[in-house]
């Protein structure tokens, strides 16, 4: 098996609309499920492996869980930066980890799974929104930087937990 392998940015299935965004990717680390979790859900690690972040502060209180928000500063294209608020959707520790974006420029939600698997962790990550005015136009576009996007973010976080940089 690969590291990483995903299916491209397309929209969502059984869809003829260019305005539905999907990016779903696999990647698996040779760490323990534990590890891999707790450094994909601490937001002090997410700029070692989100490069486009400029940013990121809790809003809420309380550990992270279900409804905690983050206020999230990322690069945008022509040397702008963009701001949005992202709550925890999903949160079972070592087993799901999901965001969605509150607002936003960009309205495109992560789901992450984790599963052991022989020692490592197999992460299955699916990304997927619906973009409105504008940005529709924009939409196969768009799928393909995120694609790009996506999948060196998860082989930078492979990466960092693999090689003991985390």
């Amino acid at each position: 098996m690969r590291s990483i392998v995903g299916s491209g940015a397309t929209p969502a299935e059984g869809s003829l609309s260019l305005s539905l965004i999907r990016v779903d990717l696999t990647v698996e680390v040779n760490r323990p499920v534990e590890e891999v979790f707790a450094y994909v859900t601490d937001p002090a690690k997410l700029g070692a492996w989100q490069t486009n972040l400029v940013s990121v502060t809790k809003e809420t209180e309380g550990p992270v869980g279900p409804g905690t928000r983050f206020r999230e500063v990322r690069r945008a294209p022509f040397g702008r930066t963009a701001e949005a608020i992202v709550e925890v959707s999903a949160y079972e520790a070592n087993r799901r980890f999901d965001l969605r974006i509150v607002s936003g420029p960009l309205p495109i939600d992560g789901r992450n799974e984790f599963t052991a698997v022989d020692g490592a962790t197999r992460i299955e990550f699916v990304a997927e929104g619906e973009l409105r005015g504008a940005l529709r136009l924009a939409g196969p576009v768009l799928g393909r930087l995120l694609r790009r996007q996506f999948d060196g973010d998860y082989t930078r976080l492979k990466d960092a937990l693999e090689s003991g940089r985390s």
